[in-house]
Protein backbone atom coordinates (compact mmCIF):
# COMPACT_ATOMS: atom_id res chain seq x y z
CA UNK A 1 0.00 0.00 0.00
CA UNK A 2 1.43 3.77 -0.63
CA UNK A 3 0.45 7.04 -0.21
CA UNK A 4 2.04 9.68 -2.30
CA UNK A 5 1.50 13.08 -3.33
CA UNK A 6 2.40 14.53 -6.86
CA UNK A 7 5.26 16.83 -6.99
CA UNK A 8 4.72 20.45 -9.16
CA UNK A 9 6.61 20.54 -12.57
CA UNK A 10 7.90 17.12 -12.21
CA UNK A 11 7.85 15.33 -15.32
CA UNK A 12 9.72 12.03 -14.21
CA UNK A 13 9.72 11.51 -10.81
CA UNK A 14 12.04 8.28 -11.51
CA UNK A 15 14.16 9.79 -14.16
CA UNK A 16 16.39 11.37 -11.05
CA UNK A 17 16.08 8.76 -8.03
CA UNK A 18 19.20 9.64 -5.84
CA UNK A 19 18.95 6.29 -4.30
CA UNK A 20 19.40 3.94 -7.79
CA UNK A 21 18.46 0.27 -8.16
CA UNK A 22 14.83 -0.71 -6.94
CA UNK A 23 12.91 2.51 -6.31
CA UNK A 24 10.38 0.77 -4.34
CA UNK A 25 13.19 -0.80 -1.94
CA UNK A 26 11.79 -4.54 -2.29
CA UNK A 27 9.46 -7.16 -3.82
CA UNK A 28 6.51 -6.49 -2.07
CA UNK A 29 3.39 -4.79 -1.55
CA UNK A 30 3.98 -2.21 1.06
CA UNK A 31 2.49 1.71 2.27
CA UNK A 32 4.51 4.48 1.73
CA UNK A 33 3.49 7.87 2.88
CA UNK A 34 5.75 10.45 1.14
CA UNK A 35 5.99 14.98 1.32
CA UNK A 36 5.41 16.56 -1.91
CA UNK A 37 9.04 16.21 -3.06
CA UNK A 38 10.50 14.59 -5.91
CA UNK A 39 13.25 13.32 -4.49
CA UNK A 40 11.61 11.60 -1.93
CA UNK A 41 9.08 10.29 -4.22
CA UNK A 42 11.37 8.85 -6.51
CA UNK A 43 13.30 7.03 -3.61
CA UNK A 44 9.65 5.25 -2.82
CA UNK A 45 9.11 4.38 -5.85
CA UNK A 46 5.78 6.78 -6.91
CA UNK A 47 5.55 6.39 -10.44
CA UNK A 48 4.63 9.75 -11.99
CA UNK A 49 2.56 8.09 -14.78
CA UNK A 50 0.27 7.70 -11.64
CA UNK A 51 0.84 10.83 -9.59
CA UNK A 52 1.32 13.37 -12.32
CA UNK A 53 -1.94 12.69 -13.53
CA UNK A 54 -4.24 11.84 -10.97
CA UNK A 55 -7.23 11.75 -12.97
CA UNK A 56 -5.76 8.69 -15.20
CA UNK A 57 -4.39 7.52 -11.87
CA UNK A 58 -7.61 6.84 -9.93
CA UNK A 59 -9.86 6.97 -13.03
CA UNK A 60 -10.17 3.51 -14.40
CA UNK A 61 -12.57 0.58 -12.57
CA UNK A 62 -8.80 -0.90 -12.00
CA UNK A 63 -8.78 -3.46 -14.48
CA UNK A 64 -8.45 -7.34 -14.30
CA UNK A 65 -9.08 -8.95 -11.03
CA UNK A 66 -7.01 -11.04 -12.24
CA UNK A 67 -4.08 -9.87 -11.34
CA UNK A 68 -0.94 -11.76 -9.78
CA UNK A 69 1.36 -11.07 -7.13
CA UNK A 70 3.65 -13.36 -5.09
CA UNK A 71 3.34 -14.14 -1.11
CA UNK A 72 4.97 -10.99 1.04
CA UNK A 73 4.29 -8.74 3.91
CA UNK A 74 0.60 -7.15 3.04
CA UNK A 75 2.02 -3.71 3.64
CA UNK A 76 4.71 -1.38 5.20
CA UNK A 77 5.21 2.66 4.91
CA UNK A 78 7.42 5.09 5.77
CA UNK A 79 4.92 8.07 6.54
CA UNK A 80 6.44 11.37 6.13
CA UNK A 81 3.19 13.34 5.11
CA UNK A 82 0.84 14.88 7.21
CA UNK A 83 -2.54 16.15 6.93
CA UNK A 84 -3.45 19.90 6.90
CA UNK A 85 -5.84 20.63 9.63
CA UNK A 86 -8.37 21.77 7.78
CA UNK A 87 -11.03 19.39 6.10
CA UNK A 88 -9.93 18.02 2.81
CA UNK A 89 -6.74 19.71 3.34
CA UNK A 90 -8.05 23.37 3.03
CA UNK A 91 -11.68 23.12 1.93
CA UNK A 92 -14.37 24.97 4.18
CA UNK A 93 -17.74 23.11 4.38
CA UNK A 94 -19.12 22.24 7.81
CA UNK A 95 -19.19 18.78 8.16
CA UNK A 96 -22.97 16.91 8.19
CA UNK A 97 -22.33 14.88 11.37
CA UNK A 98 -21.55 17.80 14.06
CA UNK A 99 -17.60 17.14 15.60
CA UNK A 100 -16.19 15.25 11.66
CA UNK A 101 -13.77 16.36 9.88
CA UNK A 102 -14.60 16.81 5.83
CA UNK A 103 -12.97 15.08 3.33
CA UNK A 104 -13.33 16.73 -0.17
CA UNK A 105 -12.54 15.60 -3.57
CA UNK A 106 -12.53 18.18 -6.36
CA UNK A 107 -11.36 16.11 -9.07
CA UNK A 108 -14.22 13.95 -8.95
CA UNK A 109 -16.93 16.70 -7.36
CA UNK A 110 -17.21 14.08 -3.85
CA UNK A 111 -16.94 15.25 -0.02
CA UNK A 112 -18.13 12.72 2.72
CA UNK A 113 -17.55 12.86 6.40
CA UNK A 114 -15.18 10.91 8.88
CA UNK A 115 -14.58 10.64 12.70
CA UNK A 116 -12.37 13.42 14.40
CA UNK A 117 -9.90 10.47 15.41
CA UNK A 118 -9.11 10.25 11.33
CA UNK A 119 -6.53 11.96 9.28
CA UNK A 120 -7.87 13.85 6.63
CA UNK A 121 -5.16 14.03 3.50
CA UNK A 122 -4.55 17.11 1.05
CA UNK A 123 -6.39 15.92 -2.45
CA UNK A 124 -3.90 15.79 -4.09
CA UNK A 125 -2.51 12.80 -2.40
CA UNK A 126 -3.08 9.25 -3.57
CA UNK A 127 -3.40 6.44 -1.68
CA UNK A 128 -3.43 2.24 -3.13
CA UNK A 129 -1.46 -0.63 -3.00
CA UNK A 130 1.33 -2.28 -5.37
CA UNK A 131 1.34 -5.58 -6.92
CA UNK A 132 3.63 -7.40 -4.83
CA UNK A 133 4.82 -9.59 -7.59
CA UNK A 134 6.09 -6.72 -9.89
CA UNK A 135 9.66 -5.87 -10.34
CA UNK A 136 9.74 -2.69 -9.59
CA UNK A 137 13.31 -2.14 -10.39
CA UNK A 138 12.45 -2.60 -14.07
CA UNK A 139 10.97 1.14 -15.34
CA UNK A 140 8.91 -0.43 -17.51
CA UNK A 141 7.02 -1.75 -14.65
CA UNK A 142 6.20 1.65 -13.03
CA UNK A 143 2.70 2.45 -13.09
CA UNK A 144 1.57 -1.33 -12.69
CA UNK A 145 -0.72 -1.21 -9.43
CA UNK A 146 -3.29 -3.55 -8.07
CA UNK A 147 -5.81 -0.44 -6.88
CA UNK A 148 -5.05 3.32 -6.34
CA UNK A 149 -7.79 6.37 -5.04
CA UNK A 150 -6.81 9.86 -4.29
CA UNK A 151 -8.21 12.40 -1.49
CA UNK A 152 -7.84 9.71 0.93
CA UNK A 153 -8.62 9.88 5.06
CA UNK A 154 -6.28 7.20 7.07
CA UNK A 155 -7.78 5.74 10.04
CA UNK A 156 -4.41 5.12 12.39
CA UNK A 157 -1.79 5.71 9.98
CA UNK A 158 1.28 4.05 12.36
CA UNK A 159 -1.63 1.32 13.33
CA UNK A 160 1.28 -1.68 13.17
CA UNK A 161 5.31 -1.23 12.90
CA UNK A 162 6.86 -3.63 11.40
CA UNK A 163 10.01 -4.93 9.27
CA UNK A 164 9.03 -7.92 8.03
CA UNK A 165 11.51 -8.50 5.31
CA UNK A 166 14.48 -7.19 7.72
CA UNK A 167 15.86 -4.25 5.49
CA UNK A 168 16.44 -1.84 8.53
CA UNK A 169 13.07 0.05 7.83
CA UNK A 170 10.50 0.35 10.10
CA UNK A 171 7.08 0.61 8.26
CA UNK A 172 3.76 1.56 9.14
CA UNK A 173 0.50 -0.50 8.39
CA UNK A 174 -2.88 1.58 8.55
CA UNK A 175 -6.14 0.43 10.26
CA UNK A 176 -8.44 1.81 7.38
CA UNK A 177 -8.78 4.52 5.27
CA UNK A 178 -11.32 5.90 2.48
CA UNK A 179 -11.43 7.74 -0.45
CA UNK A 180 -13.17 8.18 -4.14
CA UNK A 181 -11.83 7.35 -7.36
CA UNK A 182 -12.86 7.21 -10.78
CA UNK A 183 -14.97 4.13 -12.54
CA UNK A 184 -14.35 4.45 -16.40
CA UNK A 185 -14.67 1.62 -17.76
CA UNK A 186 -17.90 0.53 -15.54
CA UNK A 187 -21.06 0.09 -17.02
CA UNK A 188 -23.41 1.28 -14.27
CA UNK A 189 -22.99 2.41 -10.29
CA UNK A 190 -23.19 -1.73 -9.52
CA UNK A 191 -20.70 -2.41 -11.48
CA UNK A 192 -18.71 0.37 -10.07
CA UNK A 193 -19.21 -1.58 -6.62
CA UNK A 194 -18.27 -5.00 -7.75
CA UNK A 195 -15.29 -3.97 -10.04
CA UNK A 196 -13.27 -2.57 -6.87
CA UNK A 197 -14.38 -3.47 -4.04
CA UNK A 198 -12.42 -7.10 -4.04
CA UNK A 199 -9.40 -6.00 -5.59
CA UNK A 200 -9.18 -3.43 -2.55
CA UNK A 201 -9.56 -6.63 0.01
CA UNK A 202 -6.34 -8.40 -2.44
CA UNK A 203 -4.32 -5.56 -2.81
CA UNK A 204 -3.82 -5.01 0.50
CA UNK A 205 -4.86 -8.41 2.63
CA UNK A 206 -4.50 -11.58 0.79
CA UNK A 207 -1.69 -11.13 -2.12
CA UNK A 208 -1.81 -13.22 -3.98
CA UNK A 209 -4.71 -15.84 -3.02
CA UNK A 210 -7.96 -15.06 -4.18
CA UNK A 211 -9.78 -17.94 -2.11
CA UNK A 212 -9.74 -16.60 0.73
CA UNK A 213 -11.86 -13.35 -0.14
CA UNK A 214 -15.69 -13.34 0.01
CA UNK A 215 -17.63 -10.48 -2.26
CA UNK A 216 -20.89 -9.57 -3.31
CA UNK A 217 -22.01 -11.17 -6.19
CA UNK A 218 -24.47 -8.62 -7.08
CA UNK A 219 -24.67 -4.82 -5.96
CA UNK A 220 -27.21 -3.75 -4.04
CA UNK A 221 -29.25 -0.09 -4.10
CA UNK A 222 -28.36 2.79 -2.12
CA UNK A 223 -28.99 6.07 -1.33
CA UNK A 224 -27.25 8.80 1.10
CA UNK A 225 -28.29 10.91 3.59
CA UNK A 226 -28.21 13.85 0.86
CA UNK A 227 -29.55 11.88 -1.63
CA UNK A 228 -26.61 10.52 -3.58
CA UNK A 229 -28.51 7.41 -5.13
CA UNK A 230 -25.72 4.45 -6.43
CA UNK A 231 -25.07 0.68 -5.55
CA UNK A 232 -22.81 -0.67 -3.14
CA UNK A 233 -20.50 -4.18 -2.41
CA UNK A 234 -19.11 -5.74 0.41
CA UNK A 235 -15.25 -7.79 0.04
CA UNK A 236 -14.06 -10.15 3.05
CA UNK A 237 -11.20 -11.97 3.54
CA UNK A 238 -11.21 -14.95 5.33
CA UNK A 239 -7.82 -16.72 6.65
CA UNK A 240 -5.47 -15.11 4.61
CA UNK A 241 -2.29 -16.69 3.91
CA UNK A 242 -0.05 -13.63 4.04
CA UNK A 243 2.42 -13.70 7.02
CA UNK A 244 4.16 -10.93 9.36
CA UNK A 245 3.43 -8.78 12.25
CA UNK A 246 0.97 -6.60 11.04
CA UNK A 247 -1.14 -9.45 8.71
CA UNK A 248 -4.98 -9.30 9.40
CA UNK A 249 -8.14 -10.12 7.08
CA UNK A 250 -9.53 -7.36 5.67
CA UNK A 251 -12.70 -5.70 4.73
CA UNK A 252 -13.90 -3.22 2.12
CA UNK A 253 -17.13 -1.68 1.03
CA UNK A 254 -17.15 0.49 -2.54
CA UNK A 255 -20.55 2.76 -3.49
CA UNK A 256 -20.75 3.98 -7.04
CA UNK A 257 -22.64 6.48 -8.23
CA UNK A 258 -22.63 9.52 -10.77
CA UNK A 259 -21.61 12.91 -9.84
CA UNK A 260 -22.78 16.12 -11.06
CA UNK A 261 -21.24 15.73 -14.26
CA UNK A 262 -22.99 12.12 -14.69
CA UNK A 263 -19.37 10.67 -14.76
CA UNK A 264 -19.18 7.52 -12.77
CA UNK A 265 -16.55 7.27 -9.60
CA UNK A 266 -16.61 5.01 -6.35
CA UNK A 267 -16.18 5.76 -2.98
CA UNK A 268 -13.95 3.05 -1.08
CA UNK A 269 -13.26 2.56 2.52
CA UNK A 270 -10.80 -0.75 3.29
CA UNK A 271 -9.83 -2.01 6.70
CA UNK A 272 -8.68 -4.49 8.54
CA UNK A 273 -10.99 -7.07 10.50
CA UNK A 274 -10.15 -9.65 13.53
CA UNK A 275 -8.07 -7.56 15.52
CA UNK A 276 -9.06 -5.58 18.29
CA UNK A 277 -9.75 -1.75 16.53
CA UNK A 278 -11.29 -3.25 14.02
CA UNK A 279 -13.46 -0.32 12.33
CA UNK A 280 -16.90 -1.48 13.26
CA UNK A 281 -19.37 -1.80 10.48
CA UNK A 282 -22.02 0.69 11.76
CA UNK A 283 -19.54 3.42 11.87
CA UNK A 284 -18.92 2.19 8.19
CA UNK A 285 -21.95 2.47 7.11
CA UNK A 286 -22.63 6.05 9.08
CA UNK A 287 -19.61 6.94 7.08
CA UNK A 288 -20.90 6.09 3.83
CA UNK A 289 -24.31 7.76 4.70
CA UNK A 290 -22.38 11.07 4.07
CA UNK A 291 -21.18 10.84 0.78
CA UNK A 292 -22.31 13.92 -1.09
CA UNK A 293 -21.55 15.84 -4.48
CA UNK A 294 -19.53 18.67 -3.97
CA UNK A 295 -19.05 21.63 -7.07
CA UNK A 296 -17.88 20.34 -10.17
CA UNK A 297 -15.86 18.08 -10.83
CA UNK A 298 -12.52 17.98 -12.51
CA UNK A 299 -12.20 14.73 -13.65
CA UNK A 300 -15.21 14.59 -15.37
Amino acid sequence: MWLGEPPEGEQNPHSRNPYGGNPYGGRRAKAVAVAAAAAVIAAVGVTGSLLLDGHKADNADGGSRNTKASASAPHSATATATASGKPGGGATERPTVPGWKVVVNPEWGTAFDVPPDWDVKPPGMMFGFEDSKVDYSDPKNWGKVVIIMSAPAVLQENWCLSDDNNDGRMGSTALAAAGTKGAKGARSTGDAALSQAERWVYGGYTQPDRKSIVSDRTAKPYTTKSGVRGSIAWARSRNTPQKGKCASDGKAITFGFRNSAGGLVAWNLFGATGVRDELPDSTIMKILSTVRLHGKPKGS
